[in-house]
């Protein structure tokens, strides 16, 4: 991977892949595919090859992530522009100007909320140089790209933002839906709670990690709810967090929530009699872990 390092999400194809912006902020940026290694317990334990360049981003910078119909979106510093990737193109099909469109200057952050949060889908812009979060949505242009409206908020909040990751309520030590940024200039990353369109609550802030150098974007891990964020610089490291995840046999895709979702899961490792499936980790998959997964399901854990 040539650093150094700019934003990165998981590949929406496969969870084993890591997607991250390699020259950042160079003209010759571009987004890489990692493939990761995990354990057992299906956490991350380190890099299976190297990164293979799979798109163009120039002038790439800590926003990564995905919008609507499988497009990727980057953010572009210092142009304050956005760039947008259709699904098997190897360059922006299309780049928006955000400062025609109002918005302050120069984009870092970029993320649209995840399903289940207050301000489901909706875009959200983070300057780095004004730390002035803004909230906007995104439409169909007809060319399998999206138009991007003005701000619609704009809430002071500062600290050099690179990455913004959204954190569910019930997670460890979160009460309320919130998001964690990467503050690259105070090195480390806030957390705020959010409000009922998916905006931070500026008065909610606390320290999430601090005596960090360059932190830059941030994702989290579809398989097991672990944080990960990476350094513009600062070694040109990913770093993992761990903990976000309940101690809980019954949450069996680790989304931190029980609920239906985690018996389909079950059910379709258990039809195919995958090892996971071994419930009550007796070396077979069968009936008796049908009922085993049931009744930890059912009290909740």
């Amino acid at each position: 991977m040539p650093s150094p390092f700019g934003g990165l999400v998981f590949s929406a194809d496969d969870p084993d892949t890591l997607l991250i912006a390699g020259n950042a902020g160079n003209p010759t940026g571009a987004i890489f595919a990692v493939p990761i290694t995990r354990g057992l317990d299906g956490r991350i334990t380190g890099f299976a090859g190297p990164g293979i360049p799979i798109a163009s981003a120039p002038r790439n910078d800590g926003g990564l992530c995905y919008g609507p119909d499988g497009v990727l979106f980057y953010s572009r510093y210092n142009s304050n522009y956005v760039g947008q990737i259709k699904p098997g193109s190897a360059q922006a099909d299309r780049e928006i100007d955000l400062t025609a469109l109002g918005f302050s200057a120069s984009v870092g952050a970029i993320a649209f909320v995840p399903a289940g949060f207050p301000g489901e889908g909706r875009f959200k812009v983070f300057p780095y140089n004004s730390g002035r979060w803004h909230d906007a949505v995104v439409a169909p242009d007809g060319d399998g790209t999206f138009d991007i409206s003005g701000p619609l908020t704009d809430i002071s909040l500062g600290g050099g933002p690179e990455g913004i990751v959204y954190i569910e309520s019930g997670a460890p030590l979160f009460t309320a839906p919130s998001v964690l940024i990467s503050e690259y200039n105070l090195g480390g990353i806030a957390a705020y709670e959010v409000d009922s369109n998916g905006d931070p609550v500026a008065n909610t802030r606390r320290v999430f990690l601090s005596g960090l150098v360059g932190v830059e974007g941030g994702t989290r891990d579809p398989v097991t709810g672990d944080f990960l964020f990476s350094t513009y610089g600062g070694g040109n490291h990913v770093l993992l967090v761990t903990g976000f995840d309940s101690d809980c046999d019954a949450n069996y895709n680790a989304d931190c929530t029980v609920n239906t979702q985690d018996v389909l899961a079950f059910l379709n490792d258990w039809v195919a009699g995958r090892p996971e499936a071994d419930f009550n980790h007796d070396g077979a998959v069968n009936t008796l872990d049908v009922l085993a997964f049931l009744n930890a399901w059912a009290t909740g854990c």
